[in-house]
This record gives C-alpha cells, sequence and structure tokens, in this order.
C-alpha cells in the first residue's frame, strides 16, 4: 500500500513578519518624510544663515533634498501609499533644527547637516540592500539620492562641521533625533 504523497509548503515566514510589499509601502513613506524633513531643516538654515557665505551651499543641498522629495511623492501618488502622519510634526521639527542649529553658528549648522547626512547614507544603504530586481527602479533612485546626502555630509565637513561648539554632543543628539524620526516614520 503506498501513501498518497502531500505537496508540502513551507512558510519561510512567520506571524507578524510584514510581506514585500509593506516593506516597501514603509520605505517609502518614511523616505518621503525623510526628504520634507531635510527640506525643512534646510528651510530653517536659511532663515538665520540668508546673506551668509554659507548660503549658496545650503541653498544647493536643499534644491537636491526637494528633487528627492519630489521622486518620493510621485512614488506616493503611483503607488498610493499613506504618507506619515507625522508630517505636520516634522514641519515644525525640521525647521526648528535647521533654525536652532544655526543660531548657535554656521558650523553648528554644518554639524547638524553632517550628523543628519550620515544617518540617511546608513538608512539608504540599508533599503538597498534590502530590495531585489523587482525594485530595481527604486532601488537604483535611493542610491542615487544617496550619493547627493554623501556629498552634502562632505560638504558639511568642508565648510568645518567639526568646529561647531559641542560638536560630539550636538551630533549624537542629531543623529539620535533622527533615528527616532525614522523609527517613527516607518510605522506611523
Amino acid at each position: 500500500m503506498t501513501k498518497p504523497t502531500q505537496s508540502k509548503t513551507v512558510s519561510r515566514s512567520l506571524p507578524g513578519d510584514q510581506t514585500k510589499g509593506t516593506v516597501v509601502e514603509r520605505m517609502i513613506r518614511v523616505d518621503h518624510a525623510g526628504e520634507y524633513g531635510a527640506v525643512r531643516i534646510y528651510e530653517g538654515q536659511l532663515a538665520v544663515l540668508r546673506g551668509t557665505e554659507y548660503e549658496s551651499s545650503i541653498r544647493e543641498m536643499a534644491e537636491e533634498e526637494k528633487r528627492h522629495r519630489k521622486g518620493f511623492e510621485k512614488l506616493i501618488n503611483e503607488r498610493r501609499i499613506r504618507p506619515t502622519v507625522l508630517s505636520p510634526l516634522w514641519h515644525i521639527a525640521g525647521f526648528a533644527l535647521g533654525a536652532g542649529t544655526a543660531l548657535i553658528g554656521p558650523k553648528a549648522a554644518m554639524a547638524c547637516t553632517e550628523a543628519v547626512e550620515e544617518v540617511i547614507d546608513e538608512h539608504y544603504s540599508e533599503q538597498a540592500s534590502k530590495l531585489g530586481d523587482e525594485e530595481r527602479e527604486l532601488r537604483d533612485m535611493i542610491e542615487d539620492f544617496r550619493q547627493d546626502e554623501l556629498a552634502h555630509r562632505d560638504l558639511a565637513r568642508e565648510e568645518g562641521s567639526a568646529d561647531a561648539p559641542g560638536y560630539t554632543l550636538l551630533t549624537a543628539a542629531v543623529k539620535a533625533s533622527s533615528r527616532v524620526a525614522i523609527w517613527l516614520s516607518t510605522r506611523i
């Protein structure tokens, strides 16, 4: 007597695991929120440092962040992804962070930029490594934007970010708050 063969499907996911679609939606949501916040940081810096030798550098970085934000806005609309409900908070917090660090001084504004961009580099690198060929366009966009973020970090360093008052404490605080913002915007 032969036993009928049963087809066994082995599930590699566990209860509570996210689908690939959910992971991608969260990536787009958080990246959109991050680029929105970055634009607001630069707007805050410009409000304080307008007319200084730093204005053109900040304005150039802000324009690149606006391009990034528009890219993620397009994806949000095309894929019908809900943006984070925290956008009003990032509107205020981003501007306050940019203006606040600029009020400390231009080097502090550059330290803020350096810290944010270092966190975003890590964040985008992690995301790009998770995206397969089925999301090649998103992965390429993230990699493209990541290169801009690295250039912003390098420019901030050239502008003397390490000479900011309380550099170590300031950058640690900005990095920690950026990581919290990423965590919240991914989920809410």
